[in-house]
């Protein structure tokens, strides 16, 4: 990243960690052993429906609570109807623990209109110490050729959207690779990709529970493709490879197959340092017509 952008990324009033608004909206209260309470925040929804990044790292601190490690490696995750802001219950369970890594499980769960309890979301996942990882990396991924941040686009760019469409967008620093936007001019490349600089709007710097929003926070590789609407999650398989550091993310997302009305995501997110801090896989529906 050019120096006089990461110094303007880095130089605005900054959120701490822990201090921030995505620290405070994921927030759970602890009801008992394993049992969380939250209100889901309608600042991080697309639509009406609440971003799967965002529940991720929900579910993620829930976790990270719940287990001995603190540090989430490996994170799946499937989605089973859409959450809604509002009062939701997590509720953890230990399967395994060991020296290096502990696994477990955990579910949101919200009311429906007429009382019952339904199930959101559910998660498996397996925690760790990523600073007691060792240093030693040998691999063939390069970075993504993403242009300097002055000359991608984010949202502000565009035309005014409909009031409460995606209000995430408003918690996000996102600058978009312009030869992934042509979705937004009317041409899709037909291309399944979309890169772009992430990171939080106040400033705050990732972690690894940011990087679970990360993955999901980018406009979906189905808009290149030619394709409109919305574009849900059905799994979402996330690898926490390191600790971040500071200053904004390069997320790298493509699409190899579309068959069925679903296709797939790959991403990739490196930070400032060159370093491929975090990997995810999902599974989605596309809408066809």
């Amino acid at each position: 990243m050019p120096e006089a952008a990461l110094a303007r990324a880095t130089e605005a009033p900054r959120a701490t960690i822990g201090a921030s608004e995505f620290d405070r909206d994921t927030a759970l209260t602890r009801r008992a052993p394993g049992v969380y309470d939250i209100d889901l925040s309608a600042g991080w929804t697309i639509i009406n429906a609440v971003n799967g990044g965002y529940l991720l790292a929900v579910l993620g601190r829930a976790l990270a609570d719940a287990l001995p490690h603190s540090d989430p490696f490996t994170v799946s995750a499937h989605y089973l109807t859409a959450s809604q802001p509002g009062p939701a219950v997590v509720r953890t369970e230990t399967v395994r623990t060991g020296r290096t890594l502990s696994t477990g499980q955990a579910s949101l769960f919200q009311r429906d209109e007429q009382g019952n309890e339904v199930e959101r979301i559910r998660v498996l996942a397996s925690y760790g110490d990523l600073d007691s990882l060792p240093d030693d990396v040998r691999t063939t991924a390069e970075p993504p050729a993403i242009p300097p941040m002055e000359q991608c686009f984010g949202p502000e760019d565009g035309p005014a959207p409909v009031e409460g469409s995606s209000a995430i967008t408003d918690r996000l620093m996102l600058k978009l690779d312009p030869s992934t936007l042509g979705w937004a001019l009317g041409q899709p490349s037909g291309k399944g990709e979309m890169r772009a600089w992430f990171g939080l709007s106040d400033g705050r710097d990732l972690d690894p529970f940011a990087l679970l929003l990360a993955v999901d926070a980018l406009p979906p590789t189905a808009f290149e493709m030619g394709l409109t609407g919305w574009v849900p999650t059905v799994e979402l398989t996330v690898h926490v490879r390191c600790r971040p550091a500071p200053g904004p993310l390069r997320v790298a997302i493509t699409t190899r197959n579309l068959a069925g009305g679903f296709l797939e995501e790959d991403a990739e997110v490196w930070d400032t340092d060159n370093r491929l801090v975090a990997q995810s896989r999902q599974l989605a529906r596309a809408r066809l017509t």
